[in-house]
């Protein structure tokens, strides 16, 4: 599957079937996307053996929903080739590739970049909030402060999808939490920066 098709429909014999997304944007989440839903529901069924895609961009543009694609393949053992770097295949011979495992690597490093930029932005937030006269700490009949909450790594998840201008319900859908939790991540971002969720994204 690409996004433009260029290379797939020169090459049409080659293949049991091809899936274009012309027309969606790159930034779209791969299980958002028609044709990624079509794919996700063939791996499912366990009738996908190999995708074949030009870049490594065209399964996300992000890295943690290329991460999480490419850990869904992986675990369902479907091969993944990336033409635009030599065909590097996740699998060969039936063994993880171990250049793969270098890249998936990088890619791993560069998504707790996101994550660790994402706590330094929250601090940032939650230290505005207080400059303003906010409080933060245990309220009554609280198990937790606020703090604490914030810093979970459930919590930085549905920041990060609320940053990215998801709903409620695509939040509870993507990281499987109920729409309590997401309304009460969401309102506490607000507290702590006026009603500005882009805060820490």
């Amino acid at each position: 599957m690409e996004q433009h098709g260029e290379r797939f429909g020169m090459d049409v014999d080659g293949y049991d079937l091809i899936l274009f997304d012309r027309g969606i944007s790159g930034t779209k989440p791969f299980r958002e996307r028609t044709n990624g839903m079509k794919i996700i529901t063939l791996v499912d069924e366990g009738r996908l053996k190999e995708l074949i895609v030009p870049e490594l961009r065209d399964i996300g543009r992000n890295t943690f929903d290329t991460i999480s694609v490419l850990d869904y393949m992986e675990k369902h053992n479907v091969i993944v080739t990336i033409q635009s770097l030599g065909n590097l295949q996740s699998i060969v011979e039936g063994k993880k590739n171990p250049l793969w495992t270098l890249v998936s690597s990088i890619m791993s490093s560069l998504y707790q970049m996101e994550l660790e930029n994402l706590k330094l932005r929250t601090h940032m937030g939650r230290q505005s909030y207080l400059m303003r006269g906010g409080k933060l700490g245990r309220k009554m009949g609280s198990n937790e402060n606020v703090t604490t909450f914030m810093n979970k790594p459930k919590s930085q998840e549905i920041v990060s999808l609320l940053n990215r201008g998801k709903s409620v319900r695509d939040v509870c859908g993507r990281l499987g939490v109920s729409p309590n939790l997401v309304t009460k991540v969401r309102r506490i971002l607000r507290e702590w920066n006026d009603g500005d969720v882009t805060m820490v994204g």
